[in-house]
């Protein structure tokens, strides 16, 4: 009787641990939804309002020249402030102020986006968003599904990831549009693995978090659902994005 009591409650403690694992990686994926909804909303509004695009650009009303403005070089440049805050300051932010760090870093990179509405048929758009969409949910299936330990590959995705912002920047002296495309098809391959690195790492840690009544890891796990949504959401974008420099019909 005693072995069956115990052996029952080894079976109610694995269902708990496995429950808290699905509602992790369930909360991982609802704020990556979160992020990308704002982040589509915010690109639609300003990259079909041209009142709302005006505090973007600025016009010179003699020449025509059209500059950035102030706020557009907010939105293009403070994303990636936000997420090297979110990255460096998990520990030290609250769990209100990173979510409030998360939507606004997920409008402002909406806000950057509308400018790729102004350049692309909105048709370019759609189709490389659903090809993004289906890239990333097959590998994020491979990825939660697999049996093969990824976390080898992770130094040299992150290789790879250096490497095309280094390039990126030398194209942006060279402006060669031949390097730029092959940089675009390295890049969805870079990413298109960090997906699946992502996803497996993402279920490993929901696997090793332990259930506890304690509010101070309920708290943590939460903050580590929101950086670990980013994590994904800054795959999904990329991907997107190069998709676009490629098979992308511009205006």
């Amino acid at each position: 009787m005693e072995q069956q009591n115990y052996q029952y409650q080894d079976n109610s403690v694995f269902v708990q641990e496995k429950s808290v694992s699905k509602k992790f990686f369930a909360n991982v994926f609802l704020w990556m939804f979160v992020a990308l909804s704002l982040s589509t909303v915010a690109a639609y509004l300003f990259g079909t309002n041209e009142q709302l695009m005006q505090y973007l650009l600025n016009i010179n009303p003699t020449t025509g020249k059209v500059s950035m403005s102030i706020f557009g070089y907010v939105a293009m440049f403070a994303p990636l402030g936000l997420v090297l805050l979110m990255g460096f300051g998990l520990s030290r932010l609250s769990l209100p102020a990173l979510i409030g760090v998360f939507v606004l870093y997920s409008v402002l990179t909406g806000v950057s986006l509308s400018f790729i509405l102004l350049t692309y048929t909105s048709g370019s758009v759609v189709s490389c968003f659903a090809g993004a969409a289906g890239i990333f949910g097959i590998m994020a299936f491979m990825g939660y599904t697999t049996n093969i330990d990824l976390s080898k590959f992770g130094p040299i995705l992150m290789v790879g990831v250096i490497g095309l912002v280094i390039a990126s920047v030398i194209n942006m002296f060279i402006q060669s549009e031949q390097f730029s495309l092959f940089m675009a098809f390295i890049g969805i391959a870079i990413f298109t693995a960090l997906t699946a690195y992502d996803v497996q790492k993402i279920k490993r840690i929901g696997e090793g978090i332990e259930a506890s009544g304690e509010q101070v890891l309920q708290i943590e796990s939460k903050k580590m659902a929101i950086v670990a949504a980013l994590s994904l959401y800054l795959d999904f974008l990329n991907i997107f994005l190069f998709l676009l420099r490629i098979f992308g019909s511009r205006k």
